[in-house]
Formats: structure tokens, sequence, C-alpha cells
């Protein structure tokens, strides 16, 4: 039979199915994108009204004096600027540390392959499991941290129960858990990176300093743009090491945006407000996120353009 006579032979209903495929196979994200959609719109529903969980009959429509009142709230400013200070450090920290951690395990051998999967244990512990462990460690009392401090004459170390201290604590915390993850990130990035360019630098003497400035490090911005994007996505949003720890305090020193957002919901009932402030971060996030985009996709087509 010949492949004509095959195909008409077939029945239509393949021919309909082959048609409806692509959509059948879309449908995942479709139904994921629907539940993404749906707390989001809620959540921007909620922020353009009075709503407080105690004083329902209080329910009103006030358009965005939630998103106004907020330009004159301290409160807000302080929120703003300790989330932002917290995201750069931490990123910044993880990413010279996770940079210089895949440097020293760059070359293929069965001990740098078994500290690798060693060092991922801390990114198997969930975050706030993690948080209240160090929190025993740093215990004043009996914490094993607050005792070797005090072999080094660090007697009176209050860690995370000190403004001027706590967010130093959960910054180390933040580290230990997240910088495994730039690390194994950065390492499939220079083990995937070509060998000529290093080679020629070797036969040349080049010195070491100037191949990882004007060999590596260009080679590898890519990698470091993603794993900085996904890092700092993640700790401008971060709740449940500083919350297990702190509970945003002492006082107000750690109220980043997402326990303020919960405060706000669970203490205060104050729906509305709760709500606003994650869609401002939101649209923060949305902001820093398509700043490093567009930058990935210019350095992608710089690389095509030199290919």
């Amino acid at each position: 039979m010949t492949a004509a006579a095959t195909a008409r032979a077939r029945p239509s209903g393949f021919r309909i199915s082959k048609r409806v495929l692509p959509y059948v196979l879309s449908l995942p994200a479709l139904l994921v994108c629907i539940g993404i959609l749906i707390p989001f719109l809620t959540a921007a529903w909620y922020s353009l009204h009075r709503y407080r969980l105690s004083q329902p009959w209080g329910y009103k429509f006030i358009w965005f004096d939630n998103y106004a009142a907020f330009f004159t709230d301290p409160k807000f400013w302080n929120t703003l600027q300790i989330s932002l200070t917290y995201a750069a450090t931490t990123v910044v920290l993880e990413l010279l540390l996770g940079l210089g951690i895949a440097l020293l395990l760059q070359k293929r051998t069965t001990l740098n392959n078994f500290i690798s999967i060693m060092l991922l244990l801390p990114l198997m512990t969930a975050p706030a499991l993690a948080a209240l462990m160090w929190k025993l460690m740093t215990n004043p009392g009996f914490g094993i941290l607050s005792y070797l401090a005090g072999l080094i004459g660090l007697h009176d170390f209050r860690w995370a129960s000190s403004p001027s201290t706590a967010l130093f604590t959960v910054v180390l915390v933040d580290i230990w858990v997240y910088t495994p993850f730039i690390m194994i990130l950065l390492l499939a990035g220079l083990r995937s990176l070509p060998t000529q360019p290093f080679e020629a630098a070797a036969l040349d003497g080049v010195p070491r300093t100037f191949v990882f400035f004007r060999i590596t490090l260009p080679m590898l911005t890519p990698y470091i743009l993603t794993a900085t994007l996904f890092r700092l996505l993640d700790s401008i949003q971060q709740f449940d090491i500083i919350y297990a720890m702190t509970q945003g305090g002492p006082g107000d020193t750690l109220t980043v945006f997402q326990v303020e957002a919960y405060l706000n919901f669970f203490q205060s009932t104050n729906v509305g407000r709760s709500a606003a402030l994650m869609i401002i971060l939101w649209a923060i996030t949305y902001f820093l996120s398509n700043i490093f985009i567009k930058n990935w996709l210019r350095l992608r087509e710089r690389a095509r353009g030199n290919g």
C-alpha cells in the first residue's frame, strides 16, 4: 500500500486530535496560570477596599487610598528600606561566597564532587527549621555559637535579640541556607565553559587574574545574572527565616514586606492594607526581574553577535 493510500485510510479522528494536541499539551500551563491569577486578582481587589475582619460592616471600596496612605507612613518606608537592605546584603554575600566555592570546586575530581554534594545539605533543610536550629545555637544562655563567641571575647553578644545584631544574625542564617544554591548554579556554569580559551591562555602564559576577569567572568555572566535574579526575588520576599527567628523584631528592626503583611492580616486583621503591601511587593519584584531579564537578553544577543 502506498503512503498516499495509507494516509487516506487513516480515520479523520486522528487528524482532529492532531490539531487539538497543542491545546491539550498547553492545558497544564493554563491551569497553573489560572491558579496564579486567582489569588493575585483577589489580592488586587481587596487592596482597593477598606476591609478589616474585625469590622466587616466597614467594608468599603476606597480606590487607591490604601496605597496613598503608605507614602505618608514612616513605617512603610522603614519596611521598604529593611527589605531592600536585607535582599541586597544577602545576595551580594551569597554571590561572592558561591562564586569563590565554585571556583575552588571547578576541577572534576572525586573529592570535589563529594564536597559539592555535602555543601548542598543546608539547601535540603526547610528554611524555617534551619532558623529554629540557629535560634537554639545562638541562644545567649546555652547556644554553642554564643559559647564560641565567648571564647574570642564576645561574652555578651545578643545575636537576634538585639536591634544592632539582629540583621547580621538572620543574614548569617540566609547565607548558610542559600549559598549552596548559587554555588551549584555557578559550578555548573564553570564546568560548561569551553576549554579552548583557557588552554590558549595557559600556552601564552597569561596571568590567572587576567584570565579570570577577561575570560572566565564575562563568559560566566549569564549564569551570575540568573543566580542573582532567583536569589534576589526570593530574598526580597523572605519570611520564614526572619519570622521564625525574630517575628520581625526586636521592635520593627526586621519588619520586611512579608512579615509586615502577615502582621497586618493576622494581628490587625487589616486585609486591605495587607493586600496592598503584597501588590507593592509584586510591583518591586516585577521591576527588578525586568531589569535582570533585559540584561540577560542583551548579553545573549552580544554572545550571538560575537559568535
